[in-house]
């Protein structure tokens, strides 16, 4: 199971040191405990899927408890490293409800009476990011008088900004997880394969390559793995497969996810499906010229800013500013960690990236650009986890970079 790999293994992660480095935090920061709610949260310090609503009470010292919905509750007790006690059940009955359980844990068992409880507010722009809600909030403070609730969430954000070995490992093969699924595209789409498919089909050969390897899951919220053709490829960053027919003379965009030990594989490649025309391959090389320029200027020291003036100046100079979105990328982490870039929220909006933030050598994001035109019906997706360095970037996925031609 992921929470229990050996130390030897390349993909072991320290998580009980995790843990103690956030209560270090806590006591920092004057907290005498901390609940956290985000998927972010739970999979950066308990190693295990926890999809469904749950609660990670950690205190100042010793080991957290997780309240986990009911029909979820043994299968993360055999996966996590936390001890199986330390894993508890929440149920819609009388006293079962997380909030009591959370009290009574606090007040009864910790025997913390009052104080000041660390929890996760706050806005993104990701559906799951599992923010506490407004009734979370208001039944906690009435079930806990002389206790004051503090936003919290930045501490386990800078814990999580750089990643250690056994994350970037777990990356890598996610990554590499990917690019046997778009190999497999490839080989269906050639030589006519492509005639007899549809997005979903084209999704579906791309997943059961990536299971076969090891993939647990296409992790991705917003589509699976995402797959448009014609001018669907030009609707924008969300693309879910429908069961529309490829086509010849229309682009195709496969945009591809996988999970391994919570890490996430997410690769774009484009084809164009033949004849092209000389306006579509230049639209195309266009492209591809962008996102190795963008890649060519990440590294320790780049801010969003900085990158995002880069790509826009060599729009400018091949005069195809238009077709861009402004963004050039995306955060990344563990299973429920998407979107958010560096750590501070210290942006001109509450809760968004700050813009100018400055990358530190062991970070990583999604290089994710976005290439349309609407009105030629045709666009371009590239999204490629990247590690930052101090002179430069590893894209994890290995595909080539190029836009295919398939007869």
């Amino acid at each position: 199971m992921a929470g229990r790999l050996n130390q030897s293994s390349p993909y072991y992660i320290d998580n009980r040191k995790r843990v103690a480095d956030l209560q270090k935090a806590m006591e920092r920061e004057g907290l005498d405990a901390y609940v956290g709610t985000r998927p972010r949260t739970l999979s950066f310090l308990l190693d295990a899927f926890i999809p469904w609503r749950s609660y990670v009470v950690i205190p100042r010292t010793g080991e957290p408890i997780l309240h986990t919905f009911i029909v979820d509750a043994t299968r993360v007790g055999d996966e996590t490293w936390l001890s199986t006690d330390n894993v508890r059940a929440y149920a819609p009955m009388g006293g079962q409800d997380p909030i009591s359980l959370i009290t009574a844990c606090l007040t009864e068992e910790l025997g913390i009476r009052r104080g000041r409880l660390g929890v996760e507010d706050g806005i993104a722009t990701y559906t799951a990011e599992g923010n506490l809600s407004h009734y979370e909030y208001t039944q906690l403070e009435a079930a806990l008088p002389g206790w004051t609730l503090v936003n919290a969430h930045h501490l386990v954000d800078e814990l999580s900004i750089i990643k250690d070995a056994g994350t970037v490992a777990r990356f890598r093969e996610a990554s590499r997880i990917v690019d046997v699924g778009q190999r497999a595209v490839f080989e269906a789409l050639s030589n006519g394969g492509w005639k007899h498919l549809t997005e979903t089909v084209v999704g579906g050969i791309a997943a059961l390559a990536m299971r076969k390897e090891g993939s647990v899951s296409e992790w991705n919220f917003a589509g699976l793995n995402e797959i448009s053709s014609g001018y669907r490829t030009a609707l924008g960053a969300c693309t879910p497969p429908t069961t529309k027919k490829l086509a010849q003379g229309e682009p195709l965009m496969v945009d591809l996810h996988s999970m391994f030990h919570l890490a996430l594989g997410d690769h774009s490649h484009n084809y164009l499906i033949g004849p092209a025309t000389k306006r579509q391959r230049r639209h195309a090389d266009n492209f591809v010229d962008l996102v190795q320029t963008v890649l060519d200027h990440y590294k320790e020291g780049a801010t969003p800013s900085s990158l995002a003036q880069v790509m826009m100046d060599r729009a400018e100079s091949l005069d195809c500013s238009d077709f861009l979105l402004p963004g050039c990328e995306h955060g990344i982490g563990l299973f429920g960690d998407e979107w958010r870039i560096g750590h501070a929220m210290d942006g001109p909006f509450p809760y968004w990236t700050n813009p100018d933030h400055v990358y530190q050598e062991g970070e990583m994001v999604i290089c994710a650009m976005q290439y349309a035109s609407l009105e030629e019906g045709i666009g371009f997706r590239y999204e490629n986890p990247i590690l930052i360095g101090k002179r430069g970037c590893e894209p994890l996925s290995k595909y080539p970079l190029l836009i295919e031609e398939i007869l």
